[in-house]
């Protein structure tokens, strides 16, 4: 059995771009890798026909409900290959919050079966994974970013080996995560309000560019996250009771209704009590995931 781990990754910003090839498709920005995310479990059994399955939190899920994840699965699998590939995708944060659960998985599949059959580079099998996910608008910018780790800015649109990321230099930050809903990425990037998006997003990152501090990336976050109306409502009002304990401002995860922030340790208690006043009961304090993507061969605990 092969075991990958994809950290979830939070968008602080970001400025789509449109390609008709999905490999210079992506998106500029910001965000944060965390250390929960998607841990997926590669089982091959033998067999007399070639058969994909692909389950979500141990339930099996068909190929509508997981269309990236078994296009990829499709494109990697030798098709001379017979017999049963069990993917098994296993996510900390509910789906459609904003934390890259379909990057992630799309990423982890690719991976790990890039790792079992040996026919595909770190890289190659990475591509698939953005290729799909673009076609598919899961996401423009989360699958290079999970593979770079780190608080990430980026600077260059376009797959893993194509767009360009960079990293913002950081110390002693916990992140903390706050999943409240579900918001539709393929709603959004469909939708009038990407226009306010590239605009705000470009001056963002005009502005992360010449001062790269987590200070800069939280305050820019937040006037983006207001300035485009995607935080307003009960989660604006969320927000701002979060604000009266921290240093830094919180911010919306982009695209989830979902809130995020950067916590020094000596904040986190506050912070908790300050959610258990609004009875908000779910959510994870993370650190930041610094590395790539783990790939290994798992035997069981």
């Amino acid at each position: 059995m092969i075991r990958t781990f994809i950290p979830a990754h939070i968008t602080a910003f970001f400025v789509p771009k449109f390609n008709e090839n999905p490999l210079l498709a992506g998106s500029l920005g910001a965000g944060v890798n965390l250390n929960k995310g998607v841990n997926l479990f590669l089982n091959l059994e033998g067999g007399v026909e070639r058969h994909i399955h692909v389950a979500f939190d141990g339930k099996p899920v068909g190929k509508e409900s997981a269309k990236i994840s078994y296009s990829v699965a499709d494109e990697i699998i030798p098709k001379e290959n017979i017999g049963e590939v069990e993917i098994w995708q296993y996510f900390d944060f509910p789906n459609g919050y904003g934390f890259g659960n379909s990057a992630g998985g799309a990423l982890g599949t690719a991976l790990a079966l890039a790792y079992v059959f040996k026919n595909k580079t770190f890289l190659q099998a990475s591509q698939i994974a953005h290729k799909y996910e673009v076609l598919n608008k899961g996401g423009l910018g989360d699958v290079i970013a999970q593979v770079h780790g780190g608080i990430e800015i980026r600077v260059k649109a376009g797959a893993p080996g194509i767009g360009v990321v960079d990293n913002i230099f950081f110390e002693d930050y916990k992140i903390l995560a706050v999943p409240l809903g579900r918001l539709s990425t393929r709603n959004v990037l469909d939708s009038d309000v990407v226009k306010i998006i590239e605009v705000e997003g470009q001056k963002a990152l005009r502005e992360l560019l010449k001062e790269p501090k987590v200070e800069n990336l939280m305050r820019l976050s937040r006037s983006f996250a207001e300035n485009t109306g995607l935080l307003s409502g009960e989660l604006l009002e969320i927000a701002k009771e979060l604000d009266k304990v921290l240093k830094l401002p919180s911010s919306m995860v982009m695209l989830g209704k979902s809130l995020f922030a950067f916590l020094k340790d000596g904040e986190i208690s506050n912070v908790q009590e300050v959610l258990k006043d609004l009875s908000i009961e779910r959510y994870e304090i993370c650190d930041v995931w610094r590395g790539r993507p783990k790939v290994e061969r798992w035997i069981g605990e």
